[in-house]
């Protein structure tokens, strides 16, 4: 049963337009897997990547789970990439008043460095998000944000990170792990400066 008048107004120009261009996304998907990349997942896994849970109210899919697995995937190359990288003279303790040596092995050096604020400020969503909007990963998103006007306030890099994750997840899913993990070195770390 529906009211004879709207009690509110219409919001004007609330109206999202979303790509529905396969050829616009297969370019993006090049951009973001390299050469090949329109051509490494399936025509379905390609759009379910990219489709956050409020485009069509979800009733086509999306990407939450593709986008779960490859934040640990990419969590995962984070940390060793952090552990590789970290600097090779370890911080010097201060002595042990009763003498004590700690523990040193090659294998723990780095160690110290991984902690969860430091690989989540590597890759925090507004880092994830400037490297999604580099790739063009912005223009093929399929979303409804809930103001239009200002889509960052609408969670635009928050559902371009969850996008790079899910691309990251599709990819793990439909190529292995070992290509998954590259891609996420390769794609991801590297723009943000971990190598």
């Amino acid at each position: 049963m529906t009211a004879p008048f709207r009690s509110k107004p219409l919001p004007l120009d609330n109206e999202y337009k979303v790509n529905e261009d396969p050829r616009r996304l297969d370019q993006v998907y090049i951009k973001v897997l390299g050469s090949g990349g329109g051509k490494m997942l399936t025509d379905e896994v390609k759009w379910l990547a990219v489709t956050h849970k409020s485009f069509d109210h979800g009733s086509r899919g999306f990407n939450d789970r593709l986008a779960f697995l490859g934040k640990r995937i990419v969590d995962l190359q984070t940390s060793l990439a952090m552990i590789h990288s970290a600097s090779p003279h370890p911080e010097v303790a201060s002595p042990d008043p009763y003498g004590r040596t700690p523990f040193e092995h090659p294998a723990l050096e780095g160690l110290e460095i991984l902690s969860f604020e430091t690989r989540h400020d590597m890759t925090a969503k507004r880092r994830l998000a400037q490297v999604a909007e580099e790739y063009g990963l912005a223009s093929v998103i399929r979303w409804k944000p809930k103001q239009t006007a200002n889509v960052d306030a609408s969670g635009m890099p928050l559902v371009l990170a969850q996008a790079l994750y899910a691309i990251v997840g599709a990819v793990a899913l439909q190529k292995g792990g070992e290509v998954a993990n590259r891609i996420a070195r390769e794609r991801i770390l590297n723009p943000l400066g971990l190598s």
